[in-house]
């Protein structure tokens, strides 16, 4: 691997493209366009200098660590035990929710071919995952490459079968209903700092090192553009009617095909995450607890499985609360990281982020606010 930006690239960009995806189009038609586009470009700009001050986190210490690590060596015990919460909060809420709808998903992709119910499609997924998990980052970032392309064929022929049904009338019908649903959802859609420490570790040599921030920025603006398109899309075909998976509502007036695009997107799109997530909450528990290699994959790959066997498989529920509390939680965590890093990291990053102290403040302040609407609306 002569230089690891590309396989960096479709790490995150992977990860950010998950199942949070699928909710958006619902939120958009929910709240409305106009309020809409606001929280794509407050969340989208803001989730993209979060991520950016992760990776200067990661390049302003010597030894490798994920979010606990980082919390443990610059806030002490009490920032590891914060850390530590959010992130099995978050990564278990993820990967679970990944198993719900991804086995939905590929039990539609081979429905043409053998009859599964969608229990034992995710169960089947799970064990496909857990394998590639189980084999480290390495494998991962080459599935990933394979898992966007895919990807972004699928969302381009999707394109191409609603085109010609799209109305713009049907953008903007929507609004009326719960205009702080795109708050979670969006969050949850944008958020991909998690697989940062990991494809940190990619860059061995300096001059790779330079291009984090590149890699950063071209994965979160991507998953942005992507993630708006994809919604625009399917509102303009089904307005008010939207569903919370995106795909159902288009059945009706598409047809049929939709679904196996649907899927094929889908599924690929909510491997990718799970991979990345997995891997990263197997590493935290490894690098910065010392846990043992096979205690810490086991702890990945069954927590989620027995929250899902023991009947928690609500999907849009678990979007919200992991959104717009959990990766809020982290978020504000990741603010105090970056200071601290910055008073007293061992080394000179190879970029750094200048914003003034009152857009630090700003972003506080919607995380806090986005959280309280959460819980209390």
């Amino acid at each position: 691997m002569k230089s690891p930006f590309i396989f960096a690239l479709s790490t995150l960009l992977g990860t950010i493209i998950g199942a949070g995806i699928f909710g958006i189009p619902y939120a958009v038609a929910q709240s409305g366009l106009p309020l809409a586009l606001l929280y794509f470009f407050l969340l989208g700009g803001m989730v993209w200098l979060l991520h950016l001050f992760v990776g200067e986190i990661c390049l302003r210490t010597k030894e490798t660590h994920r979010l606990i690590g980082y919390g443990k060596k610059y806030l002490g015990t009490g920032g590891g035990i914060f850390f530590t919460f959010t992130t099995l909060f978050g990564v278990v809420g993820a990967l679970l929710a990944y198993m719900v709808v991804g086995g939905i998903f590929l039990r539609a992709l081979l429905a043409p071919l053998v009859s599964l119910s969608d229990f034992t499609a995710s169960v089947l997924l799970w064990v496909v995952l857990s394998l590639v998990i189980l084999r480290g980052i390495r494998l991962i970032t080459k599935a990933e490459l394979f898992m966007n392309a895919a990807i972004f064929l699928a969302v381009g022929l999707v394109l191409v079968l609603v085109f010609p049904f799209m109305e713009a009338s049907n953008l903007f019908a929507g609004g009326g209903g719960d205009a702080f649903l795109p708050f979670g959802v969006l969050l949850f859609a944008f958020v991909g700092w998690a697989a940062i420490p990991e494809i940190a570790v990619l860059f061995k040599e300096r001059k790779d090192k330079r291009n984090l921030d590149n890699v950063i920025s071209w994965a979160t603006f991507l998953a942005v553009f992507l993630s708006l398109g994809f919604a625009l899309a399917v509102v303009a075909v089904t307005g008010r009617e939207t569903t919370q998976d995106a795909l159902q509502g288009l059945v009706p007036i598409v047809g049929d095909r939709v679904i196996i695009l649907g899927a094929l997107f889908g599924l690929m799109s909510v491997a990718a995450s799970f991979l990345v997530l997995g891997n990263y909450l197997k590493n935290s528990l490894r690098y910065d607890y010392g846990t043992p290699y096979g205690l810490a994959a086991g702890v990945a790959i069954l927590i989620p499985l027995a929250l899902f066997l023991l009947g928690t498989r609500e999907f849009v529920p678990t979007l919200n609360i992991v959104g717009g509390v959990a990766l809020s939680m982290e978020g504000l965590g990741i603010l105090l990281l970056f200071h601290k890093a910055r008073e007293k990291g061992e080394r000179t990053p190879e970029y750094e982020v200048r914003v003034p102290k009152p857009v630090l403040f700003a972003i506080a302040a919607v995380l806090l606010l986005g959280m309280a609407s959460v819980l209390f609306l």
